[in-house]
């Protein structure tokens, strides 16, 4: 069994809330488990053991870009984040979510 800690296990959590087809930002996601630090899920996220379970492919940064992926911002780990997002319809334009629509918001 793969240790984690209980903050991990928050983000993870609701990174499962995500539905396929959508995408939401870090600190929304942050804003979720009632975290101040966007930052920190994205370390929680870069470490995830548990994918394709947990699907942090759908997180993505605040302005609506890609963010990273597997700890890379760049190179062959985003175009992975890339393609497993258009295989559920995410499209980016310009390096940009294209329909704001698809942006998840927890409720």
């Amino acid at each position: 069994m793969t240790h984690v800690t209980d903050f991990q296990q928050k983000v993870y959590t609701a990174t499962r809330e995500i539905p396929a087809g959508k995408v939401t930002t870090y600190a929304l996601l942050a804003r979720r488990i009632h975290c101040r630090c966007p930052r920190a899920v994205g370390q929680a996220l870069r470490r995830n053991p548990f994918a394709p379970d947990v699907p942090c492919h759908r997180v993505i940064a605040s302005d609506l870009t890609l963010g990273g992926f597997g700890g890379d911002t760049h190179g062959e780990k985003l175009r992975q984040k890339v393609s497993l997002l258009r295989r559920e319809g995410v499209r980016f334009k310009d390096g940009k979510l294209s329909d704001p629509s698809q942006l998840f918001t927890f409720s």
